[in-house]
């Protein structure tokens, strides 16, 4: 999945999918993510107004990853080719997946 602002809204979807594949309430799955309760319902329904810090921590409390490509060279980190895209893989089938323009899948 590309995250862009507007696909946030299945970004949120796909975390609380998640979240119910896994039989976790959302108390359980934030004692497990280190969020709140109520952070985890805003996430699941507006997650363009959330932390990204916190939307990490849920990603990865769930057992999910997310990650950048493309970051441009900054403090001694090493330049990979491309341009910034941030994707993530939120358990979605390869055939749903729509690559960027001049990106191969």
């Amino acid at each position: 999945m590309n995250i862009e602002t507007s696909c946030l809204c299945d970004l949120g979807k796909a975390l609380e999918a998640e979240r119910k594949r896994q039989k976790l309430s959302r108390e359980e799955a934030a004692s497990v993510c280190g969020v709140s309760a109520s952070f985890i319902r805003d996430a699941e329904s507006d997650p363009e107004n959330c932390s990204l810090g916190k939307l990490v921590r849920l990603i990865s409390g769930l057992g999910l990853s997310l990650s950048v490509a493309g970051w441009p060279q900054s403090q001694g980190l090493p330049q990979p080719p491309g341009r910034v895209s941030v994707r993530a893989d939120f358990g979605v089938s390869d055939e749903r997946i729509v690559p960027l323009k001049g990106e191969s899948s």
